[in-house]
């Protein structure tokens, strides 16, 4: 029998086995017909035997004070200060409240299956914000079950909901919207809007809008640099205010990523004068400072009420860039690194009903090949078709 891992086999007929020693010298084996399921029902047996073997050793306790320990532990040094508050708010605000009611007090299988009932069945959730509690959720688990190995055969009754197969419809501006809005902006007296032509015609993200840098611009090349982010974070360090401008690395490191821009916007950034600044200030704030995300926000609203146009949140600017440089043939590689996804999977799974237009438009060269070349064919055949062959 071929070997792999700790003491798991592939057996003859095509199935995996396992063993493990018990405390009387004796093995007890495992079947499955991969070599990842055996491991699991190995790390199963192990925690419930870990379990036996803690429960004297081990004080049971509060599922809510394993969590609160959690977010007090190392995870803070592990993470983004931005990720950590995210893990942070959804701990507080979904994962403690359950645990802390005297049915769910205890980590069993059967507080976890009714935690995942209750974040299922919220409606008010939105489908991918339900998979990120779910996700820190488990998460959080896998911690805790490190230093608590009784929770270990926990980890199988977490299930991450599979993504819907429903496109869910993207809200973008449209090219008359578009121009109003640009309108609004060269009428406004406030430099600060030029911003928000920075986002129509690039696709970055506020956060990385308000951490330009005038050294992140490169005029004679006609590039822009994306290399940092602000966000507005809690302050858990104590002392001084609530909340702060953090200023870190992008979202992810396909964000790092050098923007080419179009010659009209290199006029734009010309006509600020950049020269006659300090390099290293942000451009919206023209300070060492960043200028703060939900003030930028405000400006854009003032734009969109400005120009006439409803309300839709900051991010609408970036879907709309994507939909109109697949509108004008970008292709979808191209794309996918301006915008600084990680993978054109993810530009395809939320740009499919931009594409489906785009796939329209290929399709419909078919029926002028058919109308140019078949045709033509056809009837050249027909031109050789004799009356005599006719009268027969």
């Amino acid at each position: 029998m071929a070997r792999k891992g700790e003491n798991i086999y592939k057996r003859k007929d095509g199935r995996w086995e396992g063993r493990v020693i018990q405390p009387d010298g004796k093995y007890r084996s495992f079947y499955a017909k991969t070599y990842r399921d055996v491991r699991a029902k190995m790390k199963c047996q192990k925690g419930e035997r870990d379990a036996e073997r803690f429960t004297h050793v081990i004080p049971c306790d509060h599922a809510a004070i394993l969590f609160e320990n959690w977010l007090k532990g190392d995870l803070y040094s592990r993470l983004k200060p931005s990720t950590y508050e995210s893990y942070f708010r959804c701990t507080q605000k979904y994962i403690l409240p359950h645990f802390r009611k005297p049915e769910n007090m205890q980590l069993t299988e059967q507080s976890i299956v009714r935690f995942l009932k209750a974040v299922n069945e919220r409606a008010a959730l939105s489908e991918i914000y339900r998979k990120k509690i779910l996700s820190i959720f488990k998460t959080s688990l896998r911690d805790i079950s490190q230093s608590h190995p009784q929770f270990a055969c926990l980890l199988q009754y977490v299930a991450l909901p599979k993504a819907s197969t429903c496109q869910k419809e993207i809200p973008v501006f449209s090219v008359k919207e578009q121009r109003s809005i640009e309108h609004a902006v060269h009428c406004s007296k406030d430099k600060r809007t030029f911003g928000l032509m920075l986002c129509f015609y690039t696709g970055i993200r506020i956060g990385e809008l308000c951490a330009l840098k005038w050294n992140d611009f490169d005029l004679e090349a006609g590039v822009m640099s994306v290399s940092r982010t602000v966000s507005r974070i809690q302050n858990f360090k104590g002392g001084g205010e609530k909340t702060y401008l953090h200023v870190g690395a992008p979202k992810s490191k396909a964000s790092l990523r050098k923007i080419p821009l179009p010659s009209f916007l290199l006029e734009l950034a010309r006509a600020r004068d950049p020269a006659s600044m300090n390099e290293n200030n942000f451009i919206l704030s023209d300070k060492p400072e960043p200028f703060d995300p939900r003030i930028y926000q405000r400006i854009y609203k003032r734009v969109l009420k400005d120009a006439g146009i409803r309300d839709r949140k900051f991010h609408a600017i970036r879907h709309t860039f994507a939909t109109r440089a697949l509108e004008i043939g970008v292709d979808i590689k191209t794309l996918s690194e301006l915008l600084g996804h990680s993978s054109v999977g993810i530009t395809l799974n939320i740009y499919a009903h931009s594409l489906m237009e785009q796939k329209k438009i290929a399709i419909e060269k078919f029926n002028e090949l058919h109308i140019v070349h078949m045709c033509i064919a056809e009837c050249a055949v027909n031109s050789l078709v004799t009356p005599a062959q006719i009268a027969l």
